[in-house]
């Protein structure tokens, strides 16, 4: 333990020397091409935290790592980045550690990348990690470019599955709407639950999975303008949409199954007015093949298993099904899609601006043979799965509350274990 807590206050205190540093090498040029007004600055410095990073000179202190929570490690909390342009514009170097103090283990991850067209933001890259993640949860490649500053449902997860995962990755834009990555990896796959997966005439509790996968970031709508060094947006526009495919290779490099995966979002606003705006989400996977369930598919839920209301009462997520409890569900095929209104907030104030969001989620989905999957109780979405409800966002310091109803097949006996009050966090940079 002493030597974690040494290993973070050294590392802390070599990025903070390096957030000292001054450049002074335009100190002396003209006006208009000296340095960077105040409000262009915190411009700069607002839209690296947007995108889950604090620049230090040559390194960015990747945000992502900082601080979290779940069921299994209780805090995970450590230090990780990337180098930044200052240092190169060419190639990268990353890494993370981090430690959960529940689990008692270390996790981490390190690499590297090389720039082979600046055009089209071509990168080759290089990772080997060591960590946790979601059991039935998707990832998609192209993904990594998004951060929330706070994911309420990593607080209740408590199925993960550790990987040691050893992937070489692709990037290309074609254009700038349409973003392209290819990844190859080896992973060797350890279920932190009670689990045995029934396949080939073996019973597996361990495996190993040999993957390649392209993805695909569709934004048909957004509008870029050129520049020195790449493209800006001066547009987001909807719809977006983002596909990727998956396949397990058995016996390459020592793969033990063979399946593959299809996935698939999408989104679409409607801006009304500056302040009032509809959106509507949709996903959709398949799983076909020796898939275990740590590669299959949940629904996002973010409800736990406890006996009142108020012993449930969490944080609401920004895109999970409130009312649905962790674990309940998983699929090998499956379809989400959820509906909400943002009307105009009430008032505005220096600490709040109370605004009303009406919300509907439905879920279907099945499973072939969930007698393969041994140790773990669940069900599937067959049915079709319903929620509805409303939050009151932003009513003091970004906080508010939601209210959520379950109906439909999947309907409980017990009328309050189908509400969900939670409260909600919205903050906007």
């Amino acid at each position: 333990m002493h030597k974690f807590w040494f290993t973070i206050l050294f590392l802390f205190s070599v990025m903070l020397c390096n957030a000292q540093i001054i450049v002074t090498e335009i100190e002396k040029a003209e006006d208009s091409i000296k340095t960077k007004s105040k409000e262009d600055k915190k411009t700069d410095l607002l839209k690296h935290i947007g995108n889950g990073y604090l620049p230090i000179k040559y390194f960015n202190l990747d945000l992502r790592y900082l601080f979290k929570f779940n069921q299994f490690e209780g805090i995970r909390t450590g230090l990780g980045g990337s180098t930044s342009n200052l240092f190169s514009k060419k190639f990268k170097l990353n890494a993370y550690t981090v430690y959960g103090f529940k689990d008692g283990q270390y996790k981490y991850s390190f690499g590297g990348g090389l720039r082979l067209n600046a055009k089209h933001q071509t990168w080759v890259n290089a990772t080997y990690t060591d960590d946790l993640q979601e059991t039935a949860s998707t990832h998609f490649l192209t993904d990594k470019r998004i951060f929330q500053f706070f994911e309420p449902r990593l607080l209740n997860i408590s199925l993960f599955y550790r990987h040691i995962t050893k992937s070489v990755t692709l990037e290309h834009d074609f254009i700038p709407q349409l973003t392209s990555a290819f990844s190859f990896s080896v992973s060797n796959i350890d279920p932190k639950f009670n689990y045995i997966f029934l396949a080939n005439d073996t019973a597996y509790n361990y495996y190993e999975l040999t993957t390649a996968q392209i993805a695909l970031l569709w934004n048909p709508f957004d509008v870029y303008k050129p520049q020195d060094n790449g493209f800006k947006k001066t547009k987001n526009g909807y719809p977006k949409f983002t596909l990727q495919y998956t396949q397990s290779i058995a016996d390459a490099f020592q793969g033990d199954f063979n399946f593959y995966k299809l996935d698939f979002k999408g989104t679409y606003h409607w801006i009304h007015n500056k302040e009032s705006h509809s959106e509507i989400d949709f996903a959709s996977g398949i799983a076909i093949g020796d898939a275990p369930l740590t590669h299959l598919f949940h629904a996002y839920p973010n409800n736990i298993n406890k006996a009142t209301i108020m012993q449930r009462f969490s944080v609401a997520g920004l895109n999970s099904f409130e009312t649905m409890y962790f674990n309940e569900f998983f699929s090998d095929v499956f379809t989400a899609l959820q509906f909400k209104h943002y009307f105009k907030p009430f008032y505005h104030s220096t600490y709040s601006k109370p605004q009303l969001v009406l919300i509907s989620r439905f879920a279907l989905g099945d499973m072939q043979n969930p007698s393969r999957h041994q140790g773990i109780t669940f069900k599937t979405l067959d049915k079709g799965y319903l929620e509805s409800g409303f939050e009151l966002n932003q009513l003091v310091f970004g906080f508010g509350l939601s209210l959520t109803y379950r109906y439909g097949a999947y309907h409980l006996q017990d009328i309050e274990d189908n509400i969900a009050l939670k409260f909600t966090f919205n903050v906007t940079l």
